[in-house]
């Protein structure tokens, strides 16, 4: 594990950690923490996608 992997682990943590945070503070039935979370599970998604594209890209 290089400096780099460290700090996106670091990242990816800390951004899981606000989503979650997020999610718990609504105080939401399950049903709704579920849709929400993959709600934010596809947005995760595609700015991932699109950052690898651009990668692809240049």
């Amino acid at each position: 594990m290089n400096g780099d992997t460290g700090v996106q682990l670091i990242w990816f943590f800390g951004a899981l950690a606000l989503v979650i945070s997020s999610l718990l503070a609504r105080r939401l039935p399950a049903a709704d923490w579920v849709k929400m979370a993959l709600a934010w599970a596809a947005i995760f998604g595609l700015v991932f996608l699109v950052i690898r594209t651009w990668q692809m890209v240049t």
